[in-house]
């Protein structure tokens, strides 16, 4: 079986790979990381954060784009994972060009957050769309909801034991790392405790030298969940890692700090209460926030450090159990049932 796939984050690379090696042997053609194999374009590529890199990646993604409907000729099905901007005109134009063939749209576009519009294209030009949050049923006619990934990725967790550690995630795109680490720097100098920095597998030597400085104080980690599992609290950016964190159980509190403008345009199209997915999660649950999130101004080292040294652990064990029993099951199997149906 030939699939055609397109996975542009990180994240979608990170969710991509157990469900190749639950497929064994097929090919895949498409954007994804060099480490599956030989895309025609790596997913590293079309790395950006904020509305000014993505105008920059305009003609690589008009490029990219018509590659992927030559190459989708040779393939069996479609397996379309986030990247709404991307993959919603991509499905469109597949769809017109192979109307005959399946195409899949797993993690969908966070139409309960901004462009609700989106939900409509995607039932129009996809024949499955998988979701990974149960509450999206109320957005999606076709919806399918699947499961969550982390669930079958998350092998530990915490057993609440004291572990003096504390876990430092300043996020995964450069941006988010340049704005953030420093405050998790001054922050780390006030902890009285093993400094632990959880760097992305996919970082080399020099892209860690570049976004990061002296991490000295630090004791480097490239595993995030075996280092959140042996941590007793955590400061993340936003992001996968939140939720991931709130699965291992491990106590965090969410920082976040963006271009002013980037901000201003994400306030006024973003309507929702939180940024943290399990947050978010727990809250269209009608039930109550996990985590305190400091955004922006607020994102200080005099507030990170209050609530590190004030959380309430089994208030959030509690609801680490609930989030866990709303997500019920791991997506895996499901997804690979929908690439064999074809």
């Amino acid at each position: 079986m030939k699939i055609l796939v397109s996975a542009l984050e990180p994240s979608a690379n990170l969710h991509l790979e157990p469900i190749l090696e639950g497929l064994g042997n097929v090919e895949i053609l498409g954007i994804y990381d060099k480490k599956f194999g030989s895309p025609i374009y790596p997913s590293s590529d079309f790395a950006v954060m904020g509305i000014f890199d993505v105008l920059s990646k305009i003609t690589l993604a008009k490029e990219a784009l018509n590659d992927m409907i030559f190459l989708a000729k040779e393939t069996d099905v479609i397996l379309l994972i986030d990247s709404p901007a991307f993959n919603l005109p991509l499905a469109k134009s597949l769809k017109l060009n192979y109307p005959e063939k399946k195409i899949i749209y797993y993690i969908l576009p966070k139409v309960w957050a901004w462009k609700k519009s989106r939900a409509k294209l995607v039932e129009k030009y996809c024949d499955k769309a998988c979701s990974i949050f149960p509450f999206e049923r109320d957005f999606f006619k076709n919806q399918l909801y699947v499961g969550n990934p982390l669930l079958d990725e998350i092998k530990v967790f915490n057993d609440g034991t004291t572990k003096n550690q504390v876990a430092f995630l300043p996020g995964s795109r450069s941006g988010e790392i340049k704005r953030l680490f420093p405050v998790f720097k001054e922050v780390a100098r006030e902890v009285d405790a093993k400094k632990i920095l959880i760097i992305p597998k996919f970082f080399d030597e020099k892209k860690i030298k570049d976004l990061y400085g002296d991490i000295s104080g630090f004791e480097v980690s490239f595993d995030t969940h075996k280092s959140l599992a042996n941590s007793d609290f955590a400061f993340i950016c936003s992001g996968t890692a939140t939720l991931e964190s709130a699965i291992i159980g491990t106590p965090f509190v969410l920082a976040y700090k963006a271009r002013e403008i980037d901000f201003f345009i994400g306030r006024k199209l973003v309507k929702l209460p939180y940024v943290g997915l399990a947050n978010i999660l727990l809250d269209f649950e009608n039930k109550p926030a996990l985590h305190k999130e400091f955004l922006q101004q607020e994102a200080t080292c005099e507030n990170l450090l209050n609530e590190f040294r004030t959380f309430d652990k089994e208030k959030f064990l509690k609801s680490s159990d609930e989030i866990k029993d709303i997500l019920k099951y791991g997506s895996k199997q499901n997804i690979i049932k929908e690439l064999k149906c074809i």
